[in-house]
């Protein structure tokens, strides 16, 4: 539901230079691809993101919640109603209790997910280490259960903050939390997705105390692998797809179908690593599914394997 005018009014009245009216999401996506949103927000602090979700709730106004735009495919056609970030009010990282052989950081959800693995290096704390140059934010980290073959957020995770539709916050433990394969669900919290899909406002992390100079040395080499088999050089999203819960990983069945380097307009399979679909220059969304599409109907031709994305694709379809 597009915004009116009295809502528009509201929102410019009470969040000044924090919105931006029909603001294109290229700008705030990694893939650098996207039409414009009715209005993208930036809240300030804590206090003015419950009020705003909770006049969202009473005029019952739709609203994405994002944090650095890196696993997001943002139509063309861009986004109706809100789009807040939560880069500037929830950026925030501590160490809340230390233990004799561990301790808990916590992470507010806008802060970025290196931002925590670095902190960690820094105190001598082990554990994050796997995340080691996975861009986003600690919020979308732990909502996509992000990881790599060494580790994933649910392994540290000890719990989570979540804000409510309502404005009341609620602290969830990890036991009441059903992590998967790049997804993470409150199956055992009916009554919470009853209220409204809940907002993640903080990760707290439970790590062990290590060496840090150790720490930084194995950072640095899981960096140099990574820019070595992925491509950083260019726009796009990271990993497309998931990997099949068995056999090949998607990487591997695409290359094995012969698609690397297969082009749609400025949409391209990389040549590097095939499970990343790169922005070549100029790409449209409408680029990317379409590229989306026919790799996963030449990969099911194959070898009969469907391959689902791992990026989040939103806004209306045309």
């Amino acid at each position: 539901m597009p915004l009116d005018r009295d809502a528009k009014k509201w929102l410019k009245h009470r969040f000044g230079q924090h919105i931006k009216f029909d603001e294109p999401m290229s700008k705030h996506t990694y893939f650098r691809i996207g039409g414009t949103a009715d209005a993208y927000l930036v809240p300030p602090d804590r206090k003015d993101l419950i009020e705003l979700i909770q006049w969202a709730k009473q005029r019952q106004q739709p609203y994405l919640v994002i944090g650095d735009g890196t696993n997001l495919l943002v139509r063309d056609a861009g986004i109706r109603g809100l789009v807040i970030a939560l880069t500037k009010c929830l950026n925030h990282i501590t160490c809340t209790e230390w233990r004799k052989k561990k301790a808990v950081v916590s992470a507010m959800a806008g802060a970025k997910l290196q931002a925590l693995c670095k902190f960690a290096i820094k105190s001598g704390l082990a554990g994050m280490n796997f995340a080691i140059g996975i861009p986003g934010t600690v919020g979308g980290g732990i909502m996509m259960n992000a990881g790599t073959a060494k580790g994933s957020i649910g392994d540290v995770l000890d719990s989570i903050e979540v804000l409510l539709p309502d404005g009341q916050a609620v602290r969830i433990g990890k036991e009441k939390l059903d992590f998967e394969y790049r997804n993470l669900s409150l199956k055992k919290r009916e009554d919470l997705e009853a209220e409204g899909k809940p907002i993640i406002l903080e990760g707290r992390f439970q790590l062990w105390h290590s060496d840090a100079g150790y720490l930084k040395k194995e950072a640095q080499e899981l960096l140099n692998i990574r820019k070595k088999t992925q491509p950083t050089n260019y726009p796009c999203a990271g990993c497309f797809f998931k990997n099949p819960p068995a056999g090949k990983t998607a990487g591997e069945l695409i290359e094995l179908a012969g698609l690397k380097g297969k082009r749609i307009g400025g949409a391209e399979v990389s040549t590097k690593h095939a499970n990343y679909i790169i922005n070549s220059g100029n790409a449209t969304a409408s680029d990317v599914i379409a590229l989306m599409e026919m790799v996963q109907k030449i990969v099911s031709q194959t070898f009969n394997i469907e391959l689902k994305p791992e990026v989040k694709i939103v806004g209306p379809q045309v």
